[in-house]
């Protein structure tokens, strides 16, 4: 199956928490990739970006468990995209200059990789060459 997009961190938790801070344009582009049955993607990196940010308390206790139980959901909209080798090297593509953050440059490799979006309200993903959803 083609995926639709693939989602930073901050877009996956907030739709799985239907946290406001999730634009409506992202909040209806996930639902109608849902609907569809098209996959959205979350790079593996992004979980360890949650085991992070969980760590550090800057985001709730049990949001990994419960993207956890989202990923093995059989209907669940959302579905993990492995680092390969030929995402690891479409980071490249991604300027350095332009999206300096390791993980961010990742998740932009990703969509890159697979021709899709990210859904992402980071500014310098946004500001770069790739295509974004906010």
């Amino acid at each position: 199956m083609t995926p639709s997009a693939v989602s930073d961190a901050h877009a996956a938790i907030w739709y799985l928490n239907a946290d406001p801070r999730l634009s409506r344009r992202a909040k209806a582009f996930i639902d109608e990739a849902g609907g569809q049955g098209q996959p959205v993607l979350i790079s593996a990196i992004t979980l360890v970006e949650v085991v992070y940010l969980q760590e550090k308390s800057k985001i709730p206790p049990g949001t990994l468990a419960r993207l956890e139980e989202a990923l093995r959901t059989q209907d669940s909209v959302l579905r993990i995209a492995d680092l390969t080798l030929s995402i690891t090297l479409a980071v490249s593509r991604v300027l350095r200059d332009e999206v300096p953050d390791m993980p961010d440059r990742i998740i932009a490799a990703t969509a890159l990789h697979f021709g899709v979006p990210v859904i992402s309200r980071d500014g310098k993903i946004q500001a770069s060459a790739v295509h974004t959803i906010w």
